[in-house]
This record gives structure tokens, C-alpha cells and sequence, in this order.
């Protein structure tokens, strides 16, 4: 598929963005991200490494479009789950109290 980011025409396929992206360590993903494989990247990550610009140059919502194009899942923040943690009965008191909770 032809994809412009930052300008830059791409002929982009889904086996190609899977190779690029092979044995790439994912980063924090603190905003939107791209599920490639079984790994949730950064977009701003997959773009760089797709395209081989620096990240600066393109914004993330022109790689969300090629992403999804390309038939890749693409999440904002806002669909991330984040994690709750349950405090104990201990913690929870401590809290409330506003004293560190030490165990």
C-alpha cells in the first residue's frame, strides 16, 4: 500500500512492517500504540523504524493511518487499561490517615 508520512511517499505491506518491526524491543507506551505481532508498540516507534525517519518528522496520527490501513490494531490512551493495585485494610487506613503504610 502507498502511504505519505512526513511527505515521503511508502510502499508499505503488513509483512514488511512485521519484519521491520522483528526483534524491535517495545518501549513505554504512554499514548496512542500499534499492536504488531503479539507486541504493543509506541507509534511513534513503529513509524521510525518503518520509515527510518526521525520521529519529529511525522506525526502519529499519519502512522495510525497507514497502520490501520494495513489491517494492524491501533489503540489510543484512553484504551489502555491501566492496572489497579488493591491495597490491604492496613494500607487503606494508612492512607486515609495520610501516613506511609510500612508493613
Amino acid at each position: 500500500m502507498r502511504c505519505v508520512i512526513a511527505r515521503f511517499p511508502f510502499d508499505l505491506t503488513k509483512s514488511g512492517v512485521l519484519e521491520s518491526m522483528k526483534g524491535v524491543k517495545p518501549e513505554e507506551v504512554l499514548g496512542e500504540s500499534v499492536i504488531v505481532g503479539r507486541r504493543t508498540y509506541p507509534v511513534k516507534q513503529v513509524g521510525q523504524v518503518v520509515t527510518g525517519q526521525d520521529r519529529r518528522d511525522f506525526s502519529a496520527g499519519e502512522v495510525l493511518r497507514a497502520m490501520t490501513q494495513l489491517g494492524f490494531t491501533c489503540r489510543d490512551h484512553s484504551q489502555t487499561a491501566a492496572p489497579t493495585r488493591t491495597l490491604s485494610a492496613f494500607q487503606e487506613a494508612s492512607a486515609m490517615l495520610g501516613a506511609p503504610a510500612t508493613v
